[in-house]
């Protein structure tokens, strides 16, 4: 099984690295991915030292978050970055307008050099969304050329943004939020492909039921995948071979 979205490098892991390390293997996860925030995050990365079984694949890119003002030689700085062989993916990247919409237009230049690096690394680009998917799907749609992979990581869409998004290439993170009783984002997963879906947990953050509310970690992953074992009337079992292959067919690993 693999966790396709963990930020393990964070602060909040500092003190329990280990044991996290050993909840993640305990529960059946054999990779992690680790989308950066800024370009200080891999740093952070290399400083990890999973045990045998587990293996660890950085990612490097700028959150929308951190793009308050723009960022100077930012394409030299992800072409540098995205160029290290153990770095499976450009991100994470894309757009959020739920703090604030004052930095829109810095946001949305840096989806698009993220995306021409991908394009030119032939790396897939992993987006993050919140409160912006209209103007990043028209985006990506602008930037497909035919070359461009990735994934909607952490997916909260309607089924008709999840066949929009796939039309245009895209993969489905599915995380935590897909197992919250009111969001209704289960309604949407359920009517959409299987094959096109990855598991994630964004931990820290968005802790699957039923830790909602506490720090999410990698081993958590199995209660998405339980979920939407629920969801396509299959085995666990199963979810893990779909989506496990899914992942390591667009993350190379």
């Amino acid at each position: 099984m693999i966790d396709t979205h963990a930020h393990i490098y964070l602060k909040d892991f500092k003190e329990d690295i280990d044991q996290i390390f050993k909840n993640a293997l305990e529960a059946g996860i054999t990779d992690i991915c680790m989308p950066a925030i800024d370009v200080y995050s891999i740093d952070q990365m290399d400083k990890l030292n999973p045990p045998e079984g587990l293996s660890l694949h950085p990612m490097f890119g700028v959150h929308p978050s951190e793009m308050k003002g723009g960022r100077c030689n930012l394409e030299a700085t992800l072409l540098a970055g995205c160029s290290r062989k153990d770095v499976v993916a450009v991100g994470e990247t894309g757009l959020d307008y739920y703090w604030t919409t004052d930095y829109i237009a810095p946001q949305k230049q840096s989806l698009r050099l993220h995306c021409k690096v991908a394009k030119t690394l032939q790396k897939p680009i992993v987006l993050h969304n919140r409160d912006s998917t209209d103007d990043l799907l028209d985006i990506i749609e602008e930037e497909q050329n035919g070359a461009l992979r990735g994934v909607w990581h952490c997916f909260t869409g309607t089924v008709e943004e999840g066949k929009r998004a796939l039309d245009l290439g895209l993969h489905l993170g599915i995380g935590g939020i897909t197992t919250f009783k009111n969001a209704g984002v289960d309604k949407a997963v359920k009517e959409l492909p299987l094959d096109k879906m990855m598991l994630e947990t964004d931990a820290p953050f968005l802790a699957p039921e039923p830790n909602r509310g506490k720090r999410n970690e990698p081993a958590y992953t199995k209660f998405v995948a339980e979920k939407l074992a629920d969801l396509f009337e299959t085995s666990v079992e199963e979810i893990d071979r779909i989506t496990t292959a899914t992942a390591r067919g667009l993350f190379g690993i």
